[in-house]
């Protein structure tokens, strides 16, 4: 995993409004400039909010991503607890789980 890259990407892309415009013409050319996993260009081309939680990238970040990608708060905080039902619990970074789903999704 590239979690390093894929945190990059999201980052620059939060703050660089000529990224933003050409991420909205062309996503797959943008996403295709950083070093990826299969998995993690699909999330970010998607866009799977609750995946790219799962592959670990920061909330801070990710909640400005799906603003952009038209996500409602409430509807950002579900994909995320959604994403951990779907897709296991968070992998890496700050978030990674060392406890059960019940325990740290609160509404599970």
């Amino acid at each position: 995993m590239s979690l390093y890259q894929l945190s990059k990407l999201l980052y620059e892309l939060n703050r660089d409004d000529a990224l933003k415009t050409r991420f909205r013409t062309d996503p797959a050319d943008i996403v295709a400039g950083y070093a990826l996993s299969e998995e993690e260009r699909e999330a970010i081309l998607r866009p799977d909010i609750g995946l790219l939680y799962v592959l670990g990238v920061n909330g801070q970040i990710l909640m400005h991503f799906a603003a952009f990608c038209g996500v409602e708060w409430s509807d950002y905080l579900q994909r995320m607890r959604d994403g951990v039902k779907q897709h296991g619990p968070v992998r890496a970074g700050i978030y990674a789980m060392t406890t059960s789903v019940d325990e740290k999704i609160a509404g599970a």
